[in-house]
């Protein structure tokens, strides 16, 4: 199987523009891009996120995510840290949730179930990159563009492979 594609920056600008222009739920579907794209998620691990993981006891948007390790590949929790941009979206996006949610409530729900599965989370995100015409683009492209920017930065294969979860 081929790997996943790595977006270009006018690449990645063009999948949250016409995320944003036409997706029915943009706020819920940018975010789940951007956990992959600025954070390196695996979709799996987005599809997995509570509420109580994003924000604290007063519905502040947290500085940082702690993966459980049942929830990750390597079954191994580890730290997200979350940068300026995307702390933005998860506040835009907590603001569009409904003032009933509990803590315990996945942050991410569809219209047929109470919550995406990682199977379910990755055709969303596939369907998402076909809107955009970017063509080779997987769920995955999130989080291989994320690495592959870090390691252009002069960011080391041992920090890269712990932030990954490697």
């Amino acid at each position: 199987m081929a790997q996943a594609k790595t977006l270009t920056k006018a690449e990645l600008k063009r999948l949250f523009d016409v995320t944003r222009s036409c997706s029915r739920y943009a706020e819920r579907d940018l975010t789940m891009l951007q956990l992959t794209h600025y954070c390196g998620m695996r979709v799996g691990e987005v599809a997995a996120l509570r509420i109580t993981d994003v924000v604290d006891e007063n519905y502040k948007v947290r500085t940082e995510i702690v993966l459980a390790a049942a929830i990750t590949k390597s079954k191994r929790a580890r730290r997200i840290f979350i940068p300026r941009q995307m702390h933005r979206q998860l506040q835009r996006y907590f603001n569009t949730l409904p003032p009933t949610i509990t803590p315990n409530t996945y942050l991410f729900s569809t219209q047929k179930q109470s919550h995406f599965s990682a199977n379910t989370a990755a055709q969303h995100l596939q369907r998402l990159y076909a809107q955009a015409a970017i063509s080779g683009a997987t769920s995955h492209s999130g989080r291989r563009t994320w690495l592959t920017e870090l390691s252009s930065k002069g960011v080391g294969v041992r920090v890269l492979a712990e932030m990954a979860g490697h």
